[in-house]
């Protein structure tokens, strides 16, 4: 799985929208759902906001750990 991928699945475990992400990271939606579609790659300076919003680690995103703990850090 790619970095998009687990964020999108993270973040659709959260029931969290495109839109709020978006509104997060101060961007427009379109242009983090091109992010997360892979369209656009996606600044790494996005990363430590997505996963602090997110309540997982820079590790599970970018696939260096297979497990995260969804349940810690719930938003």
């Amino acid at each position: 799985m790619y970095y998009n991928e687990r964020i999108k699945w993270v973040r659709d475990c959260k029931n969290i929208t495109q839109k709020e992400m978006a509104e997060h990271l101060g961007i427009l939606q379109q242009q983090y759902a091109r992010y997360e579609k892979g369209v656009n790659v996606m600044p790494i300076t996005y990363l430590p906001e997505i996963c602090k919003y997110l309540g997982v680690s820079a590790d599970y995103i970018l696939g260096l750990k297979d497990e995260e703990d969804l349940r810690k850090n719930n938003n």
